[in-house]
């Protein structure tokens, strides 16, 4: 039974991060905005305490299966990239009193970012893998991730509770920043270790 567990808690991920999309984009058409969001913004939660826990057993119990290396990071995608796309079609996060087209170009902007990233580093870690490199994640990938889901946190809350305080926009403006930075230092990364295996002749 424990050996089912990792894939079933990927399983619960996926549903969870289906809900929280769905919460997302009917968040501006609901009439108690605060409660929506502060359920959304709970079950995103427990989706990232998912992917914690699935990782942790399937090391511990050395229960792996094929169906999890595929739909694990398939998973993180889909909350990651969905939230960010989901964020975009609604317009949020409002961020002080900018106009509404600056705002949709930086919010699409953020969101083509990420997934262009995200697209890019998955081509490259397949072409590798089938080429026989360990081009498994690293810290700046690890961060990258924290980050992306600290921001789609950041919004979910901002828009619950404080959607139109100066130090909201702020915070997430800042936040924001930081993690493009990082997506991109992180995409940099792992550019430039793919360059290494060519120059080092295992390509």
């Amino acid at each position: 039974m424990i050996r089912f567990i990792p894939n079933i808690l990927t399983f619960t991920r996926l549903v969870l991060t289906v809900v929280f999309l769905v919460m997302i984009l009917c968040s501006p058409g609901v009439e108690n905005k605060s409660v929506f969001l502060t359920v959304a913004f709970v079950l995103f939660v427990i989706a990232g305490l998912t992917d914690i826990i699935d990782g942790k057993v399937a090391r511990k119990y050395n229960v792996t299966s094929k169906f999890g290396r595929i739909m694990d990071p398939l998973v993180d995608k889909v909350l990651v990239c969905g939230a960010f796309v989901s964020l975009a079609i609604i317009g949020e996060p409002i961020l002080f009193n900018l106009n509404e087209p600056l705002l949709n170009l930086i919010h699409w902007s953020v969101a083509a970012i990420v997934i262009g990233r995200d697209a890019y580093v998955t081509i490259l870690r397949h072409v590798a893998e089938r080429q026989g490199i360990d081009f498994g994640a690293v810290l700046s990938g690890k961060l990258k991730m924290f980050l992306h889901l600290f921001a789609i946190g950041t919004v979910t809350v901002k828009m619950a509770h404080v959607p139109t305080a100066l130090w909201g926009s702020w915070f997430t403006a800042v936040t924001f920043v930081i993690m493009l930075i990082l997506t991109l230092i992180s995409g940099l990364t792992y550019q430039i270790r793919w360059q290494r295996c060519k120059s080092l002749g295992k390509t």
